[in-house]
């Protein structure tokens, strides 16, 4: 199975970058083939432009857009890494959404509705949080992030959310709990793959 990772966390000491290792070692364990694309290390461009909109309209995509389409149609599996930042996606991370699953590649609309074009794929998402976990859920947090990603970003263009791991107080939590998320990410990646 391809897998696709897409990463965005500035700092290469991160937890989360522990999640990324994590989740690419049990993948390549289970023979999985990983391609990870790491948004601060290729200085991804976020913001989406009108010329941006003019060319993909006009089916001249910006080579730094196409490429990473490439990546997505040729993958069976998409898993995003990323921590939750005002109770949403970084913008790195949102402005490669914008521009990366764009009209016309990842959804279009018809006479039915909407068309889903990147059906048959497979999506994960696991997230860190600073806010202990029992307050967001406790808020309607945990099931909003849940909502806006898994149906907003996957569903919506046909992937189809396996998992969503969320994990809270993770600055101030300790080192056995940190071990046991990555335990638990590991777990769930030979699980649902």
């Amino acid at each position: 199975m391809k897998h696709l990772v897409v990463y965005a966390h500035p700092h290469p000491e991160s937890f989360n970058h522990a999640i990324l290792e994590t989740t690419v070692s049990a993948l390549e364990k289970n023979g999985h083939e990983v391609e990870v694309r790491d948004l601060y290390a290729l200085d991804f461009q976020p913001v989406l432009k009108p010329s941006d909109l003019k060319a993909i309209k006009t089916g001249k995509t910006p080579s730094d857009i196409k490429i990473e389409q490439e990546f997505v149609a040729q993958t069976d599996a998409i898993t995003l890494i990323y921590p939750i930042w005002w109770t949403g996606l970084p913008a790195i991370l949102k402005g490669y959404i914008d521009r990366v699953f764009s009209y016309g590649f990842a959804y279009s609309y018809g006479e039915k509705g909407i068309n889903q074009l990147l059906a048959g794929k497979k999506g994960f998402i696991i997230n860190t949080h600073g806010t202990p976990k029992e307050i967001y859920d406790e808020m309607g947090m945990t099931a909003g992030i849940k909502i806006t990603s898994d149906m907003g970003i996957f569903d919506f263009t046909g992937i189809e959310p396996v998992e969503h791991l969320l994990f809270g107080s993770v600055p101030d939590i300790g080192e056995e709990a940190l071990k046991d998320m990555l335990k638990q990410v590991e777990e769930t990646v030979n699980t649902i793959f």
